[in-house]
């Protein structure tokens, strides 16, 4: 059987801040493009999971359901970055769904819904773990120049996903890809680690990068022509 692409990393339009794709045409593409599976990882929420599930299932499509999670920093010198978790099985969306609700529950001092390490550990027994690339909170120390940091965070994650956990590499033509899948594949050859290949999703055609663009201004309350703004994003993240 040869071996098909499943895109693992996703944001919907649920994603408020930085997502434009619609579920009815993700899947009707996912199915055209003969993907078996597509998972929808919106940051902090599953919002759209039924309206997904429902969706991928009747084209015939194996919806995976998982979430980006913001992590909690250990100190304030370096961004704590997500961690992705896919759900295996109904227990699995039990847990993402528990410490979604502990996240939101808790008190927030930057007004975004953020995972302390613990409340993960106690939600990870039928949950697949990827730290995904930059955006992770391994990325995140190795770009840092924290090898030291990436490596306890890798052990740290593989013990708490036994078998489950895997390091994400990506090319999205963003500066920081280059040096982070070079660190990340040297870290996971000394640690034995898996590495999972995939591309940061937030819209459907190349040609929806304004569109999606236009949504983040809005979000960060700026206007698409202000030389200033953060450049976070690139065509290629479709």
């Amino acid at each position: 059987m040869n071996p098909s692409f499943v895109h693992l990393n996703l944001h919907s339009e649920f994603s408020l801040i930085d997502g434009v794709l619609r579920i009815g045409p993700l899947i009707k593409r996912t199915k055209a493009m003969g993907m078996p599976a597509v998972a929808v990882t919106d940051r902090a929420n599953i919002f759209c999971m039924v309206r997904f599930y429902r969706a991928a299932v009747a084209a015939g499509v194996k919806p995976i359901v998982g979430v980006d999670v913001p992590l909690a920093g250990e100190s304030s010198d370096v961004p704590a970055g997500i961690l992705t978790l896919l759900a295996m099985d109904n227990s699995g969306y039990r847990q993402l769904a528990r410490l979604l609700t502990r996240c939101y529950m808790a008190e927030r001092s930057a007004g975004v819904p953020v995972a302390d390490r613990a409340w993960v550990n106690e939600c990870a027994s039928r949950v697949i773990a990827i730290s995904p690339g930059p955006g992770g909170d391994i990325g995140q120390a190795l770009l840092h120049g924290r090898a030291d940091r990436a490596k306890r965070r890798a052990e740290t994650w593989a013990s708490v996903f036994a078998n489950r956990f895997y390091l994400g590499v990506q090319r999205t033509g963003r500066s920081e890809d280059a040096p982070c899948l070079e660190s990340t594949v040297e870290l996971a050859l000394e640690m034995e680690l898996p590495v999972v290949a995939s591309n940061d999703v937030r819209f459907l055609e190349r040609g929806d990068f304004e569109a999606h663009e236009a949504r983040v201004c809005i979000h960060e309350g700026r206007i698409l022509a202000d030389p200033r703004r953060p450049r976070n994003y690139s065509e290629e993240q479709y």
